[in-house]
């Protein structure tokens, strides 16, 4: 069975993946159902847990048959399966990178424990020594170059850390939320993923398509994409979303999702952005980073997408004390 690029298909990515001929993503991103019950269109989440972790040793083989010798792969799961997930990995032949906890900005409510408020995040590849990691995609300004002044700086940024702790979930009453399917990703988190671990034109495969998230990410990245999902009305939907982003091009698409990555990963509103030189001036260097040898923006272009968007939530970087970020803003 062959796979293209650029489609959403219905059907169980066990099977439509383990009767592939050759690999085909260079990057996989995978949420699938934890097992705790939610309502999904078509598949029924509360398994007794032999099956649920023998099924995920199945569809982490087909993944691992899907993809590429150089590629990678990264698993969103919840607590109760993630150790399960670590050893399948072992045990499958994949080495772990990071082992990523992504921290929402607000949990889920709990009334008789502490609140759920994280996700984890497996990072993985197939050859320990050949993979793609774009590290100028994901650097942000560190706090020796934003707060203290710091010559020993590194000038293209740090390295983000392996807690995410900048991406909401999210909610009901975001725009970017697709109110049919019952649990989805930020487009930002994605774009971290696919920006550091793919390059332009490669394949990235979402065997748990749900929502699109992933291949809407991929779209505006100037990536090809395949998304596999069971409800022909997720995938119906999901095709929906990707002709609304085709009416743009996606380099449009791509200078938007990034100026408002990078605002995020700052901690820093695109209000705050402008009202400070200090600030817009890191903020400027860091997206030309980002975008060298891939487009060229002004600084017109750039002050233009912040005014354009509406207010959204950013968790101000924690490093950052309130007199130290009064005087980013208004010095």
């Amino acid at each position: 069975m062959e796979l293209k690029p650029n489609q959403i298909i219905c059907g169980d990515c066990i099977e439509i993946l383990s009767g592939i001929d050759e690999p085909i993503a260079d990057l996989i991103f995978a949420d699938p159902p934890f097992n705790i019950g939610y309502k999904y269109d078509k598949y029924h989440d509360k398994v007794e847990s032999k099956n649920y972790i023998d099924w995920t040793k199945d569809w982490m083989l087909a993944c691992c048959k899907a993809l590429k010798p150089a590629g990678s792969f990264y698993i969103a799961i919840g607590d109760d399966y993630a150790a399960n997930v670590k050893v399948i990995a072992d045990e499958i032949g994949l080495t772990m990178r990071n082992w990523i906890i992504w921290h929402y900005t607000f949990g889920q409510q709990t009334k008789a424990k502490f609140a759920r408020a994280h996700t984890h995040i497996f990072y993985f590849v197939k050859d320990k020594d050949n993979f793609t990691f774009n590290d100028r995609a994901v650097r942000v300004p560190s706090d020796r170059q934003l707060v203290y002044n710091d010559k020993r700086s590194n000038p293209e940024g740090k390295m983000p850390d392996d807690v995410w702790d900048t991406f909401s979930r999210v909610c009901g009453t975001f725009k970017e939320r697709q109110g049919w399917h019952p649990c989805q990703m930020p487009e930002i988190l994605l774009a971290r993923i696919i920006a550091a671990s793919s390059k332009a034109g490669d394949v990235v495969l979402d065997p748990f398509s749900g929502s699109g998230t992933t291949a809407a990410s991929a779209y505006q990245y100037g990536r090809k994409y395949i998304g596999i999902d069971m409800s022909n009305d997720y995938c119906e939907k999901t095709r929906e979303r990707l002709e609304e982003l085709e009416k743009l091009e996606w380099e449009e698409n791509f200078k938007r999702l990034e100026i408002k990555r990078l605002c995020i990963e700052m901690g820093f509103s695109p209000e705050q952005v402008m009202a400070s030189e200090k600030i817009f001036y890191f903020y400027k260097s860091q997206l030309d980073l980002r975008f060298d040898g891939i487009l060229e923006i002004s600084q017109k272009e750039i002050t233009d997408i912040l005014n354009s968007f509406g207010k959204f939530e950013v968790c101000r970087n924690k490093n950052i004390t309130d007199d130290q970020s009064s005087n980013l803003i208004f010095n």
